[in-house]
């Protein structure tokens, strides 16, 4: 899964990302460790605030995958941590800002279905991410 034009590793993985959190230099990506699985993106999920624009986009398919088939996990550091790196105000270079409408028209889909199914998670956390810059109207958009 990616979106369009995103490399087939990203520049800093997730666990490069997650070594710039702790002040460690990132290690080089590995095809190996550095596969994206559901432990991964738990593991190393703080990294994700740390990533550039195109390692971002590379493992924001497999964040908004994970994000619907976990929108019951109310424990689940990964999603916690991608609804953040959906906040406002964009990077420069822009996050935000690189995506295409379509593919803005699938984070919407997904903040819509943990912002307002009944049996999510993520009610309050969605909708704050919604108000804040992807829903028409919002705070920062």
């Amino acid at each position: 899964a990616s979106f369009v034009g995103s490399p087939a590793h990203p520049p800093i993985s997730l666990r490069g990302g997650n070594a710039l959190d702790d002040y460690e230099a990132p290690p080089a990506f590995d095809p190996v460790i550095d596969k994206v699985t559901p432990e991964y993106l738990e593991k190393y999920g703080w990294g994700i605030a740390h990533l550039d624009s195109e390692s971002w986009r590379f493992y924001l398919p497999h964040y908004l995958a994970y994000a619907i088939r976990h929108v019951t996990d109310a424990s689940s550091t990964a999603i916690d941590c991608f609804l953040a790196s959906l906040r406002p105000p964009d990077r420069d270079p822009p996050r935000f800002g690189a995506l295409s409408e379509a593919e803005e028209k699938v984070i919407v889909a997904v903040l819509d279905r943990l912002a307002f199914s009944e049996d999510s998670a993520w009610q309050t956390e969605a909708m704050l991410v919604l108000e804040e810059y992807w829903a028409p109207g919002a705070i920062y958009r």
